[in-house]
């Protein structure tokens, strides 16, 4: 669901090495004409790690655990330069300009990187088992990873189901990041990670996957057991998806159950479960296979949710799909009706150039021109209704309530002015790197 790189945007974003590639927003939107000011590098001001949403076991690293309604500054971490934030189930990964990676939420499967008899923490404690400069964190529901300069990867966490890539001989968790060994030579530029499975995007455009592969979410295809039936295999070590190897794949997000790509052209392929259309194709059916996305324009980035998928156009424009239960699709209605194929999010976003999209379980997050938009599942089902105890406030918009339709969170909270880089949506918290301007 969540990964996050402090590489500049045209390393982490390859369509804008090509000036003929930008994002291409007319002068009518709100931000920027042109992608490459609208998701821009980072200038001189502070940067800060804000957190909202459910706070147990410490997941927003605010020194309690409890959860907050709005954006919330972590300062324990002021006297560093954090440059990316991975949200996963229950934990948040942040990393820093000198490639420090820190953690803090449940640590029950070692997926903080400290070790077991450390249940939780709640402010963020430095992952000091990884050799050399990071370069790229990710956060899947109950383990993380990161990619070192060298392109290195490690892995650490929850290994139930081989999402860490170590191979068959490994336990059920790791708490100390480990090298994938299966990965040498291989340069990972990005990483995605799901529920119980793992995606890396190699320098070359190639996709890798490994872990659970129920519903075909790791794209490989069925093979028959021994009785003539077609099943879905698990991988315990990485596996390139053959089906891809001639796309030059750009991007990669895993889901809850469900995995999505965007090649060089702007194609979107999915994979995995279908049963709440969250694959775009039409039909509530699995696919073992990356299948293109036909009712797409040109994309740039995609995102999967628990069972909703969102894309980002090159003309900055937001398309969702899937389950659309507590309005997370944000088409400013409540019903849980599914939408089969793509479509266009307007509304209050019609005039804005969206960089970014993230989408976690039931929540969904936009960026754009320095602004955060959220929508979806607010917790208004939780079992508190109060800031500070609730199981909810992953909008951040001062309450717990659900929003069918995109609202602008409110950043004027703080001293200063505060432009929004990049943003993160885990199980039920949200997380931006925010810098003074």
């Amino acid at each position: 669901m969540m990964s996050a790189s402090r590489k500049t945007l045209h390393n982490a974003l390859p369509f804008l090495s090509s000036g003929k590639q930008l994002i291409k927003c007319s002068n009518r939107r709100i931000g920027s004409v042109a992608g490459k000011e609208e998701r821009r590098s980072f200038g001189k001001g502070k940067r800060w790690v804000a957190l909202w949403g459910n706070g147990d076991y410490g997941r927003l690293g605010l020194s309690v655990p409890a959860s907050k309604w709005q954006p919330t500054l972590c300062t324990s971490l002021e006297d560093h330069q954090p440059s990316a934030i991975a949200c996963g189930g229950a934990h948040t990964l942040i990393l820093t300009d000198e490639g420090r990676v820190f953690a803090t939420g449940l640590n029950k499967y070692g997926q903080l990187g400290v070790p077991l008899d450390t249940h939780y923490t709640l402010e963020p404690m430095e992952v000091e088992d990884l050799p050399g400069r990071c370069i790229h964190v990710a956060a899947g529901d109950h383990h993380s990873a990161a990619i070192c300069e060298g392109g290195d990867t490690y892995t650490w966490g929850s290994n139930v189901q081989g999402q860490l890539g170590l191979g068959k001989t490994v336990q059920t968790h790791e708490w100390k990041p480990q090298r994938v060994e299966s990965l040498n030579g291989i340069c990972l530029k990005m990483m995605a990670l799901g529920s119980q499975h793992s995606l890396g995007l190699t320098e070359d455009g190639d996709v890798l996957s490994w872990g659970c592969g129920q519903n075909g979410r790791l794209g490989h295809g069925q093979v028959p057991n021994i009785f003539g039936f077609l099943q879905n295999m698990s991988e315990f070590s990485p596996r390139t998806i053959k089906s891809l190897e001639d796309k030059k794949v750009q991007n990669v997000s895993a889901g809850l159950m469900h995995s999505a790509c965007v090649d060089e052209h702007g194609i979107v392929y999915t994979f995995g479960q279908g049963r709440l259309n969250q694959l775009g194709l039409g039909s509530d059916r699995d696919s073992p296979e990356p299948l293109p996305v036909s009712a797409l324009p040109s994309v740039l980035e995609v995102a999967c949710g628990g069972y909703h998928t969102g894309a980002v156009t090159r003309y900055g424009d937001l398309y969702m799909w899937g389950s659309n239960e507590y309005g997370c699709l944000g088409f400013g209605y409540k019903q849980d009706d599914y939408a089969l194929v793509p479509k266009k999010v307007e509304g209050s976003l019609a005039l804005s150039c969206i960089s970014q999209v993230a989408c976690g379980w039931k929540h969904t997050a936009v960026l754009t021109g320095g602004r955060i938009f959220t929508w979806g599942w607010g917790g208004s089902q939780g079992t508190f209704s109060t800031d500070g105890f609730s199981s909810g406030g992953q909008l951040g918009h001062g309450d717990e309530f659900d929003y069918f339709e995109p609202h602008l969170v409110n950043l004027q909270i703080f001293r200063k002015h505060m432009y929004a880089h990049c943003i993160s949506c885990g199980f039920n918290h949200t997380g931006a790197i925010l810098e003074e301007i």
